[in-house]
Formats: structure tokens, sequence, C-alpha cells
């Protein structure tokens, strides 16, 4: 592989065919690797969404069709979709229509994705004026995500990883303490109270939308546990 990836060693099959709530949290952390050419682009996974087959807020609630066949696929297998106008990256989990969706993650340089790496992101992510964004805005968000990884729904929906060309890598960064909430963008009466938003807390002020800002409180708003699912003191 390029840019030394051969050193760097892709989750197995059987690190996704789990439950989609202890996936998700799982893999807050983990670092996903996308290859662009002769450079890695790289980026760690800080919020976390789980979905399943039995609650009404997921995909897989409405039913089996072609487009939703990933999610009914074994566990690990990308299903991708169209969100606002932009791709969306998604993991399915263990049993038929459950998944994880990858909500933001963070630039990660090291030594296979250095800032050529980096630049090669913000230039496939540009902002409104078509400027660099920083870092920290980068990957905060699904549709932002994908771009800034080049992933895209008809290249990789209902495929497994490549290690060649895409994959997710262990890279010794656990999160021992996790902060649990409500999902985002869930239409009342669907199962929106539901709390399977997962954030890594050293990350979250730059996920979608910070658990922990002004106004929102333990208890009521958000939960700490740890990476089995226990509420923990904050």
């Amino acid at each position: 592989m390029a840019g030394g990836a051969g050193a760097m060693a892709p989750l197995p099959d059987f690190f996704f065919d789990r439950d989609a709530a202890a996936l998700a949290r799982d893999l807050l952390g983990k670092v996903i690797r996308r290859r662009l050419g002769s450079l890695w682009l790289s980026a760690r996974i800080i919020e976390t969404e789980a979905y399943y087959r039995i609650e009404k807020g997921s995909h897989a609630s409405l039913g089996y069709t072609h487009k939703r066949r990933a999610l009914f696929m074994d566990g690990g297998t990308i299903y991708m979709y169209y969100a606002r106008g932009g791709d969306s990256l998604n993991f399915s989990a263990h049993g038929p229509g459950n998944a994880v969706l990858i909500k933001s993650a963070y630039p990660w340089l090291d030594a296979v994705s250095g800032e050529a790496s980096l630049a090669a992101m913000q230039a496939l992510n540009p902002d409104a004026r078509g400027q660099a964004r920083p870092r920290e805005k980068l990957c905060a968000g699904q549709t932002l995500l994908c771009r800034a990884l080049d992933l895209k729904v008809p290249q990789w929906d209902a495929r497994g990883f490549d290690p060649d060309q895409f994959f997710v890598q262990d890279a010794g960064q656990p999160v021992p303490r996790i902060l649990r909430t409500t999902r985002l963008g869930i239409p009342a009466g669907r199962d929106e109270h539901l709390p399977y938003r997962f954030v890594d807390p050293a990350y979250a002020a730059f996920c979608t939308r910070n658990p922990l800002r002004r106004g929102q409180q333990a208890g009521r708003d958000y939960d700490w546990i740890d990476r089995r699912g226990r509420v923990v003191p904050g």
C-alpha cells in the first residue's frame, strides 16, 4: 500500500457484527482511512448514532428495498445514502436492519496521513466562499465528512471495506467515557427520544451539535456512560 499503509490493520469483520449501540460506542476513537491517489486521507470518529430496524427512526423500519439492502447484509457492510443533497456514511451492525451512522469526525494526522493529506481534504471540502475550512470544521457533520474523504454513494453503497482503498482502523485511541444523548433530525413521533447518539467528549465542540453547550444538563439532556453503556459520574 502507498504511504506506509501496509502497517495499518483494518478492523476485522467481526468487530462490526455486534449490537448497534455497542458498535456505535466502540467506533468512537477509531480512524477512517481513505486512499486518494498516493495519499491516505484520515479522520478520527467523534460522533455516531445507532439505529435498529424495530424502531421508527431507522431507514430499515420502512422495510427492505434494493436501495436499503446494505442494512440487511452482514455486519460491516457499507450503507450510503443522500442526506440533504450530500453523501452519508453508515455501517451495518449485527442483525438485519441495524446500523451505525458516522455523524462526524476530526481530521487525523500521523505518519501515514500528514499535512498533504489534510490539504487534500480541505481542497475536496471548501467552505461556501471556496476557502479552506478550518481543520475543526472539516468533518463536523455527516455530509461534510464524506465530502472531505471523497466517499460517494455510487462507489461504496452495499460494499465491504477495501484494505487498499477504504477501511476503519484501531489507532489505539480508546474513549473510556462517552456522552450519550438523543439522535439529531428524527421527526416527532419516530422514536426521537431514544438515547442512541454517542459523542467523544474530548471532541464535543467539533461534532454536529455539542451536547455540552450552554444550557445542557447532565441527567436531563445527556448522560455520561462507559464503553459498556453503563451510566458513570460526570
